[in-house]
């Protein structure tokens, strides 16, 4: 089944604004680790697809992924700071990619980790929070961080 690739964007930005209103990453998690696929756009220099780690909005939609390969994984909950200043940052020095919303049938958005943190700043931004982080004085100092990495 072809997913649309505007279906996707429209779930991918979706999941900008409903993480960045509760606060809250899901993901799910086995005893290996976090669940994982390989990039349909993107591949390294070798050309092997880049590897992603997957993450949903939604309780539901993490749910109804944990079947087949991930059906012993676990809905785990990430707080919104953590995912911004742990994984995102982490990913990107590792060189992985982030895919968020898949569904059942694994089609989900492909995204740069730096690239979703600008962003859920803007969303933030719109939406007038600023978080409490570990590593940064607030969504100021973070934006400045990534962008002078990116640049």
């Amino acid at each position: 089944m072809f997913q649309d690739s505007i279906t996707l964007k429209n779930r991918h930005l979706q999941f900008i604004k409903t993480i960045s209103k509760s606060e809250i990453v899901y993901g799910l998690r086995g005893k290996n680790g976090f669940a994982t696929s390989n990039s349909t756009q993107y591949e390294d220099e070798d050309g092997k697809p880049i590897g992603m780690i997957c993450f949903w909005s939604e309780k539901r939609r993490v749910k109804s992924c944990a079947t087949d390969e991930w059906k012993n994984y676990k809905v785990t909950e990430i707080p919104l700071p953590e995912f911004i200043e742990n994984w995102c940052i982490g990913m990107a020095n590792d060189g992985l990619l982030i895919g968020t919303q898949f569904d059942r049938n694994l089609f989900g958005y492909e995204t740069e980790p730096l690239v979703l943190i600008l962003d859920l700043i803007t969303e933030l931004k719109s939406l007038g929070k600023n978080l409490n982080f570990r590593k940064f004085n607030g969504i100021e100092d973070l934006e400045k961080h990534v962008k002078k990495i990116v640049e």
